[in-house]
């Protein structure tokens, strides 16, 4: 099995979809190679396009923060997106450019092998159980996905959209938090097994 490295080398240069032609890197992914805690979001935004990191922008920044409110440090965990290069306008990425870009998530998640994987917002949340959920309704729920623990909260920035820290999403993302803290401490080592995802 290749190195995580080897893999997002391989991914820069992708040219699988469309999105290839519009991006200015790909944004692979950040973090501790053996993340017990991994984070899905969407796809890049253009500060992300720009500094080839996920979450660099003003949701990365609240990320940041709600981590060290419970006391871990971006560095300790793996971030991630669906997608690997920006949407055009930060559209919703198509189905055809989600089911290129699949395989890269898919071996990120098996060569990290994280405990628990946190998905932000609607549509991450989809796209890895492979169900039309609502994060409303799912948000905080500890959930079983290929031998792991699915924890779906908000979009970062979704809070930031919504109202910031006077929302109840706010109220409802630092509770989400707390539950992620508290799986780490219970969710034993997972067992292997192959990555299931959703396309849409």
């Amino acid at each position: 099995m290749r190195t995580l490295e080897e893999a997002g080398l391989e991914a820069s240069t992708c040219e699988k979809c469309r999105l290839a032609q519009g991006r200015t890197q790909v944004v692979y992914g950040v973090g501790s190679p053996s993340a017990d805690l991994m984070f899905i979001g969407e796809g890049p935004g253009h500060y992300e396009d720009k500094q080839g990191e996920p979450f660099v922008g003003a949701a990365g920044q609240l990320l940041n923060r709600m981590l060290d409110e419970i006391g871990i440090r971006r560095g300790d965990v793996y971030i991630a997106n669906v997608v690997k290069c920006r949407p055009p306008g930060n559209r919703d990425p198509y189905p055809d450019e989600i089911e290129a870009c699949a395989p890269w998530l898919r071996e990120q998640v098996q060569l990290i092998d994280p405990r628990v994987v946190v998905t932000l917002g609607n549509f991450a949340t989809r796209f890895v159980l492979d169900k039309p959920v609502s994060i409303s309704r799912v948000r905080g729920q500890r959930l079983p996905w290929s031998g792991r623990t699915v924890i779906p909260t908000f979009h970062p920035a979704a809070i930031l959209h919504g109202g910031g820290e006077a929302s109840n999403q706010m109220t409802a993302l630092r509770a989400d938090f707390q539950e992620i803290r508290r799986a780490l401490a219970e969710v034993p080592e997972p067992q292997p097994v192959e990555v299931q995802m959703g396309l849409f």
